[in-house]
């Protein structure tokens, strides 16, 4: 599964670099390869293939990572569109800008 995408542009990650501490533990969490350490902070350097399983956040010590876990933007839109109604995650009357 390492070069599974999802829908371009519709991930909830969002990464703190300045409360990173650089502990490397969302690399190893990290199903799909999100995340990468260089300069002792880790990076965002596929941010689609995220699935928004949470495990990242989860095990970050700092809190420098956040992501709306659970089904995911991507599933939602997917679901709507075989469901043959409106594709939406249903993010979009929140604060939240993932779609």
């Amino acid at each position: 599964m390492k070069d599974l995408m999802y829908l371009p542009d519709v991930v909830t990650l969002n990464l703190c670099e300045a409360t990173c501490n650089g502990c490397g533990m969302c690399l190893k969490v990290c199903p799909h390869g999100v995340f990468e350490l260089s300069g002792k902070k880790a990076h965002i350097v596929r941010r689609d293939y995220c699935m928004e399983c949470g495990a990242c956040a989860l095990n970050c010590q700092v809190q420098a990572i956040t992501v709306n876990s659970g089904v995911g933007c991507a599933a939602g839109i997917i679901n709507g569109i075989l469901r043959n109604s409106e594709p939406t995650c249903g993010c979009s009357d929140s604060k939240s800008n993932c779609c």
